[in-house]
């Protein structure tokens, strides 16, 4: 008999796994944060709701407890002083190994009942995740709503489908009849119990504390394992509040909650020997290439699932459109000051330049107008504070410093400093552009995490895709994007990026941007190149989350 939480959730998870079969626009959640679409009070209850944490400890009731912590510090200069319950690692694994096994009986539907359960009560939440996002991580509000509440949720709702899809290969009982000839046929009756493989960890990361969590949180959830959500020690609020939403709902359904706990320190060795716990089976990461790595290396006794850091790139050959060209290059320059895992970090232009639709564009002219597409974009303070945000750490504020002085290449677009009337504290800072050859190696082939672009001078067409080729599969990158009027050119840029295992966007001039993700339809990373070793979402994603363990006896 089906789970009744999954019955009334069916249409959503249908919905789910007809878009992921057809890749087409669908989704769950509506992204705008409209009072016809969640409900009129809904923007002033998350409000209310969101400031009902500040200078607070944030009850968990979670197993070990010693004592509290906190210390976020909000991009925007706002106040927050929420204190967290900090626990021994022990008693968290210990307390989830002990869930997990009532989360195994409770079989493929339940488990996928319950978490859209969960999905649909975070959707609820939106303007309150929202405000927490927001607010940690420096994105701007609409940013925050929509990547922070539906298209997270939309990204977590994916991972259930695909595990349900996984699980559900795997029948539940089989007649096995194999025939002797003469003498009667040997007969088995079998049995298939779906196990999840352990006890899993998702470490979060500063700049899309729910957006990057949920993949593997819900796709560790789903295939029975019990989660600990390790959040970024800079943006912790929006996985507490997740995770006290997951606990309530599965209270509610009578599973012990310790099923889903928070682990909340910026003790490094904490982190460290708690992924590297034997009981733990999976870890989820997103995050820079040094501790990504250590974990690849170290957690021997885990499935280890890593997004890293990477050079994304753009060749631009040619283009019919030159100006929705420089107006799509601008606002994915500056959307979220760069601060995105996916924003193109290296954009290759021949000595020679460009043929556009207005005549030729040497080198230096594609620089200077880039350049000033950027300025226009920004010109209205409300444009330039609602795409930009803030910077969210000052490691990101050191690297623009530099970026600006000259010493990574030449500056075609100084950074400024804008003051946001709203939040007076608020660190904003408008992209670097620099100039540089395709010699210059060293300042463009390693991620300058933030608002900080290359232009790079390259010989020709061909040498701008071997030099994207090269850079993708030596360091990895998310996204790549070619602009050109000629099919030979899109051709090669295809074959390069089948090669180096990349996503690629060509010719985009409209609203949509290399640096954006669409759940259901695209596939965030492939983990064919070194920034990760897993895509949002596949089959991949999930099935190794879970084991089959049979049982047979003579029918």
């Amino acid at each position: 008999m089906s789970h009744p939480l999954l019955e009334k959730h069916r249409a959503t998870l249908e919905g789910a796994l007809n878009a992921i079969h057809t890749r087409g626009y669908w989704a769950a959640y509506n992204e705008m944060p409209s009072p016809r679409a969640y409900g009129e009070t809904a923007p002033d209850d998350g409000k209310r709701a969101f400031e009902s944490h500040l200078g607070k400890q944030f009850a968990l009731g979670q197993p070990g407890e010693t004592g509290w912590t906190g210390g976020e510090q909000s991009p925007y200069g706002v106040a927050l002083d929420v204190q967290y319950p900090v626990c021994d690692i022990e008693a968290l694994i210990t307390a989830g190994q002990q869930a997990m096994s009532a989360w195994q009986a409770a079989g493929t539907d339940g488990r996928t009942g319950i978490c859209l359960e969960m999905l649909a009560r975070l959707n609820k939440q939106s303007f309150e995740l929202a405000h927490a996002v927001m607010l940690t991580t420096g994105q701007g509000w609409m940013m925050a709503f929509q990547a922070g509440a539906p298209h997270a949720q939309d990204r977590g709702l994916e991972a259930v489908a695909y595990a349900y899809r996984e699980m559900k290969f795997v029948p539940g009982e089989a007649i096995w009849e194999k025939p002797q000839g003469k003498n009667p046929p040997l007969v088995l009756k079998k049995h298939f119990e779906v196990v999840g493989r352990g006890v899993a960890v998702v470490v979060g990361c500063g700049t899309f504390p729910t957006w990057n969590t949920y993949p593997g949180l819900f796709a560790a959830l789903a295939t029975g394992n019990a989660v600990i959500v390790k959040p970024h020690s800079n943006a912790i609020l929006p996985a507490a509040i997740t995770v006290r939403t997951l606990r309530a709902v599965l209270t509610e359904n009578g599973i012990d909650p310790n099923l889903v706990t928070l682990c909340v320190t910026d003790q490094r060795e904490t982190t460290q020997a708690l992924v590297t716990h034997p009981a733990i089976k999976s870890v989820d990461f997103t995050g820079g290439n040094v501790f990504g790595q250590w974990l690849i290396d170290n957690c021997r006794q885990a499935q280890v699932y890593a997004e890293l850091a990477g050079v994304n790139n753009i060749v631009i050959d040619s283009t019919d459109a030159y100006k929705p060209m420089l107006r799509n290059l601008a606002f994915t320059l500056s959307l979220y000051s760069g601060q995105m895992c996916t924003t193109s970090q290296a954009i290759l232009v021949p000595a020679g330049g460009i043929e556009t639709e207005d005549g030729h564009k040497s080198y230096d002219e594609v620089c200077a107008d880039l350049a000033r597409a950027i300025t226009s974009f920004l010109s209205k303070p409300e444009v330039a504070h609602a795409v930009l945000g803030a910077i969210q750490s000052a490691d990101t504020l050191k690297r623009i410093e530099q970026a600006g002085s000259g010493k990574l290449g030449t500056v075609i677009l100084a950074p400024s400093k804008l003051e946001n009337p709203e939040f007076p504290k608020a660190e904003v800072r408008t992209p670097v552009l620099l100039a540089c050859d395709a010699g210059q190696e060293a300042a463009y082939m390693e991620e300058r995490f933030g608002p900080i672009s290359f232009i790079v001078k390259v010989a020709d067409t061909a040498s701008a895709i071997a030099l994207s080729e090269r850079i993708i599969s030596t360091h990895g990158a998310l996204t790549a994007g070619v602009y050109s009027t000629r099919p030979e050119v899109i051709e090669a840029m295809t074959a390069a990026t089948w090669r180096s295992k990349v996503a690629l966007s060509i010719n985009l001039t409209g609203g949509v941007f290399v640096n954006q993700s669409a759940a259901f339809s695209d596939y965030h990373g492939t983990g064919g190149n070194p920034s990760a070793n897993a895509s949002y979402s596949d089959s991949a994603f999930v099935a190794n989350r879970f084991r089959v363990v049979q049982r047979r006896y003579h029918a």
